[in-house]
């Protein structure tokens, strides 16, 4: 193995382990700013690549936020799975896709298309910044 090659391999462990300490999502731009201010030494672009790999390996989930920026999340999950995201803190809760499922289907028949994939998040406040 090369240098370069454990390197890479390194900051990816950072990655992963940085993002196995969050709750929620988090935008690649605020975990490259962590990963920074705990002294570990990686540019942005590095982090993007890593996380969009790791997403399509599905060991890390994304979603869209309201504003359209990418957020990303440690994702124990194998299964297609949806999410309901809290737009304050970030707390996101995986959600079984059964009744999603037939919905994205039939909506795909009604309209005559053939649906290859689809991606559902559900945004609201959580309870515990419901109550702050």
């Amino acid at each position: 193995m090369t240098s370069t090659q454990l390197r890479s391999t390194r900051q990816r462990q950072i990655i992963s382990q940085t993002l196995e300490q969050k709750t929620g999502f988090i935008s690649a731009q605020e975990l490259h700013k962590q990963i920074i201010e705990a002294g570990e030494s990686i540019g942005l672009a590095t982090v993007y690549r890593a996380l969009q790999s790791m997403a399509e390996g599905g060991g890390v989930d994304v979603v869209r936020n309201l504003a359209g920026e990418m957020l990303f999340r440690a994702c124990d999950s194998k299964s297609h799975h949806h999410h309901l995201v809290c737009q304050k803190c970030g707390l996101a809760i995986e959600l079984e896709s059964g009744a999603m499922e037939t919905w994205a289907d039939s909506l795909a028949a009604k309209y005559g298309f053939s649906q290859t994939s689809h991606q559902i998040e559900v945004f609201g406040v959580c309870p515990s910044c419901s109550a702050a």
